[in-house]
């Protein structure tokens, strides 16, 4: 297993975030269900692993998430459509859509997902989906107050500024 960094739980630095082999080799490396790598102000990134015959849970967030499948083979369910998706393959879940996603193959599925605005804390690391769904129901695994700003409220504070 990869030994990777522990992301920030501050806002952002305005400097690059760099993930050499992000749709290869590097998400087959984490074997945790859910590994957050990166928060910014307005998404985040998580690598997710399925374990054979697992899933996610059927759930519906608040924010856009896009997932990138990296290995494996599975099941999307999303807003009342099957599709079937392996590696290579990218499905969107609109805010407000309910989705699950299925392991239908016999080696583990691998995706990242972004989420836009950030969906879990800043430091997530579960190893387990139950872990997972724990933090959750216990008020553990939430976003950061920093990543669900405004975009107005983030230029008036000072975070972002726009060309002029």
């Amino acid at each position: 297993m990869a030994n990777f960094p522990t992301p920030s739980s501050d806002p952002p630095k305005k400097e690059m975030q760099y993930f050499p082999g992000m749709t290869a080799s590097l998400p087959s490396e984490s074997g945790e269900f859910r590994r957050v790598l990166w928060t910014g102000l307005y998404s985040q990134i998580v690598l997710m692993t399925i374990p054979v015959g697992g899933d996610i849970g059927e759930e519906i967030h608040t924010v856009d998430q896009i997932l990138t499948f990296t290995s494996g083979v599975g099941l999307a369910q999303v807003g009342g459509r099957d599709q079937p998706i392996k590696a290579g393959d990218m499905v969107v879940v609109p805010a407000g859509t309910k989705h699950q996603f299925l392991n239908k193959g016999p080696t583990p599925l691998v995706l990242y997902t972004v989420y836009s605005p950030a969906e879990h804390k800043a430091t997530t690391v579960h190893r387990t989906k139950e872990e997972g769904d724990r933090e959750e129901e216990e008020g553990i695994d939430v976003p950061p107050a920093w990543s669900r700003r405004s975009k107005k409220q983030n230029e008036d504070e000072g975070w972002v500024k726009g060309e002029e």
